[in-house]
Protein backbone atom coordinates (compact mmCIF):
# COMPACT_ATOMS: atom_id res chain seq x y z
CA UNK A 1 0.00 0.00 0.00
CA UNK A 2 1.06 3.65 -0.76
CA UNK A 3 -0.04 6.78 -0.96
CA UNK A 4 -1.44 8.17 -3.98
CA UNK A 5 0.28 11.59 -5.59
CA UNK A 6 -1.30 14.58 -6.17
CA UNK A 7 -1.00 13.61 -9.75
CA UNK A 8 -3.16 10.79 -9.27
CA UNK A 9 -6.06 12.18 -7.11
CA UNK A 10 -6.98 13.68 -10.37
CA UNK A 11 -7.98 16.81 -8.48
CA UNK A 12 -10.53 18.90 -10.74
CA UNK A 13 -9.84 23.05 -10.74
CA UNK A 14 -12.03 25.51 -9.28
CA UNK A 15 -13.15 26.31 -13.16
CA UNK A 16 -14.09 22.88 -13.63
CA UNK A 17 -15.70 22.19 -10.31
CA UNK A 18 -17.68 25.16 -10.86
CA UNK A 19 -19.20 23.36 -14.24
CA UNK A 20 -19.48 19.78 -12.23
CA UNK A 21 -22.87 18.36 -11.83
CA UNK A 22 -23.53 19.05 -8.17
CA UNK A 23 -25.17 16.64 -4.96
CA UNK A 24 -28.82 18.43 -5.59
CA UNK A 25 -29.41 19.63 -2.10
CA UNK A 26 -28.63 22.88 0.05
CA UNK A 27 -27.21 23.16 3.63
CA UNK A 28 -29.15 25.54 5.88
CA UNK A 29 -26.62 26.97 8.97
CA UNK A 30 -28.84 27.68 11.80
CA UNK A 31 -26.82 30.11 13.39
CA UNK A 32 -23.34 28.58 14.00
CA UNK A 33 -20.96 29.82 16.35
CA UNK A 34 -17.68 28.50 15.62
CA UNK A 35 -16.03 29.56 12.66
CA UNK A 36 -13.92 25.96 12.42
CA UNK A 37 -17.15 24.24 11.98
CA UNK A 38 -18.02 26.98 9.02
CA UNK A 39 -15.04 26.26 7.56
CA UNK A 40 -15.33 22.12 7.87
CA UNK A 41 -19.18 22.75 6.76
CA UNK A 42 -17.08 23.98 3.16
CA UNK A 43 -14.83 21.86 3.05
CA UNK A 44 -17.09 19.05 3.63
CA UNK A 45 -19.61 20.41 0.88
CA UNK A 46 -16.58 20.60 -1.78
CA UNK A 47 -15.50 17.31 -0.82
CA UNK A 48 -19.49 15.57 -1.61
CA UNK A 49 -20.33 18.74 -4.54
CA UNK A 50 -22.82 19.76 -2.90
CA UNK A 51 -25.01 22.37 -4.67
CA UNK A 52 -24.76 25.16 -1.73
CA UNK A 53 -24.90 26.58 1.54
CA UNK A 54 -27.37 28.71 3.26
CA UNK A 55 -25.82 30.89 6.03
CA UNK A 56 -27.74 32.05 8.92
CA UNK A 57 -27.99 34.55 11.53
CA UNK A 58 -24.97 35.14 13.35
CA UNK A 59 -22.90 32.33 11.02
CA UNK A 60 -19.41 33.87 9.45
CA UNK A 61 -19.20 34.26 5.99
CA UNK A 62 -16.60 34.22 3.66
CA UNK A 63 -13.72 35.56 3.38
CA UNK A 64 -12.55 35.28 6.41
CA UNK A 65 -9.14 33.93 7.63
CA UNK A 66 -10.51 31.10 10.64
CA UNK A 67 -13.02 29.90 7.87
CA UNK A 68 -10.46 29.95 5.16
CA UNK A 69 -7.98 27.63 7.49
CA UNK A 70 -10.13 24.79 7.97
CA UNK A 71 -11.90 24.88 4.84
CA UNK A 72 -8.87 24.87 2.99
CA UNK A 73 -9.75 26.99 0.26
CA UNK A 74 -13.21 25.44 -0.44
CA UNK A 75 -14.74 28.58 0.89
CA UNK A 76 -13.91 29.72 -2.64
CA UNK A 77 -15.33 27.17 -4.27
CA UNK A 78 -18.74 26.11 -2.98
CA UNK A 79 -22.01 28.34 -3.63
CA UNK A 80 -23.26 30.49 -0.71
CA UNK A 81 -25.38 32.93 0.47
CA UNK A 82 -26.06 34.46 3.29
CA UNK A 83 -29.56 35.45 5.23
CA UNK A 84 -30.05 37.32 8.12
CA UNK A 85 -32.75 35.16 9.65
CA UNK A 86 -33.15 31.43 9.29
CA UNK A 87 -36.46 31.82 8.76
CA UNK A 88 -36.03 33.79 6.02
CA UNK A 89 -33.63 31.44 4.33
CA UNK A 90 -36.57 28.79 4.33
CA UNK A 91 -39.24 30.97 3.22
CA UNK A 92 -36.79 31.66 0.36
CA UNK A 93 -35.81 27.65 -0.15
CA UNK A 94 -39.32 27.00 -0.08
CA UNK A 95 -40.37 29.65 -2.77
CA UNK A 96 -38.33 28.32 -4.58
CA UNK A 97 -39.65 25.10 -4.43
CA UNK A 98 -37.34 23.05 -2.00
CA UNK A 99 -38.48 20.97 0.75
CA UNK A 100 -36.61 21.36 3.93
CA UNK A 101 -36.11 18.49 6.59
CA UNK A 102 -34.30 19.81 10.03
CA UNK A 103 -31.23 17.77 11.61
CA UNK A 104 -32.35 17.35 15.09
CA UNK A 105 -33.73 15.04 17.70
CA UNK A 106 -37.54 15.68 18.09
CA UNK A 107 -40.43 13.98 18.00
CA UNK A 108 -41.52 11.92 14.83
CA UNK A 109 -38.06 12.59 13.23
CA UNK A 110 -37.02 9.63 11.33
CA UNK A 111 -33.50 8.21 11.98
CA UNK A 112 -31.43 8.92 8.98
CA UNK A 113 -31.06 5.34 7.84
CA UNK A 114 -34.63 4.99 7.00
CA UNK A 115 -34.89 8.47 5.38
CA UNK A 116 -35.48 8.75 1.78
CA UNK A 117 -32.92 11.38 -0.19
CA UNK A 118 -34.55 13.49 -2.49
CA UNK A 119 -32.97 16.32 -4.79
CA UNK A 120 -34.51 19.39 -4.59
CA UNK A 121 -33.98 19.22 -1.08
CA UNK A 122 -32.90 21.73 1.52
CA UNK A 123 -31.27 20.04 5.26
CA UNK A 124 -31.59 22.45 8.21
CA UNK A 125 -28.67 22.31 10.73
CA UNK A 126 -28.49 24.22 14.06
CA UNK A 127 -26.41 25.84 16.47
CA UNK A 128 -23.73 23.97 18.41
CA UNK A 129 -25.46 25.15 21.44
CA UNK A 130 -29.39 24.99 20.97
CA UNK A 131 -29.68 22.92 17.99
CA UNK A 132 -32.24 24.08 15.05
CA UNK A 133 -34.10 27.24 16.11
CA UNK A 134 -37.76 26.97 17.40
CA UNK A 135 -38.59 29.74 14.83
CA UNK A 136 -37.05 28.03 12.28
CA UNK A 137 -39.09 24.13 12.79
CA UNK A 138 -42.49 25.21 11.62
CA UNK A 139 -40.95 26.07 8.23
CA UNK A 140 -39.84 22.12 7.97
CA UNK A 141 -41.45 19.36 6.42
CA UNK A 142 -40.04 16.98 8.80
CA UNK A 143 -36.95 16.09 10.36
CA UNK A 144 -33.77 13.81 10.28
CA UNK A 145 -32.16 12.49 13.74
CA UNK A 146 -29.00 10.49 13.70
CA UNK A 147 -28.87 7.30 15.36
CA UNK A 148 -26.77 7.45 18.66
CA UNK A 149 -25.79 5.08 21.41
CA UNK A 150 -23.22 7.04 23.46
CA UNK A 151 -23.73 9.03 26.92
CA UNK A 152 -24.22 12.60 25.16
CA UNK A 153 -26.55 11.93 22.30
CA UNK A 154 -24.98 15.03 20.39
CA UNK A 155 -22.55 14.94 17.30
CA UNK A 156 -21.14 17.62 16.53
CA UNK A 157 -23.06 19.67 14.23
CA UNK A 158 -20.27 19.93 11.43
CA UNK A 159 -19.68 16.27 12.03
CA UNK A 160 -23.46 15.30 11.37
CA UNK A 161 -23.26 17.40 8.30
CA UNK A 162 -20.69 15.42 6.69
CA UNK A 163 -22.46 12.22 7.41
CA UNK A 164 -25.71 13.51 6.02
CA UNK A 165 -24.19 14.60 3.05
CA UNK A 166 -22.15 11.20 2.36
CA UNK A 167 -25.72 9.42 2.51
CA UNK A 168 -26.99 11.99 0.37
CA UNK A 169 -24.19 11.97 -2.05
CA UNK A 170 -24.88 8.21 -2.28
CA UNK A 171 -28.56 8.18 -2.34
CA UNK A 172 -28.46 11.06 -5.21
CA UNK A 173 -25.26 10.48 -7.24
CA UNK A 174 -25.01 6.62 -6.89
CA UNK A 175 -22.45 5.91 -9.60
CA UNK A 176 -20.42 8.48 -8.44
CA UNK A 177 -20.03 7.33 -4.31
CA UNK A 178 -18.75 3.92 -6.17
CA UNK A 179 -15.58 4.60 -7.68
CA UNK A 180 -12.41 2.55 -6.50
Amino acid sequence: MRKLTMDELNRISKAEFEQAAKTPIILILDNIRSLSNVGAFFRTADAFRIKELVLCGITACPPHREIHKTALGADETVKWRYFETTEAACQALIDEGYKIFAVEQVEGSVLLQDFQFEPKTAYLLGNEVDGVSEAALPFCNGAIELPQEGTKHSINVSVCAGIVMWEAFKALRPNEGNKP
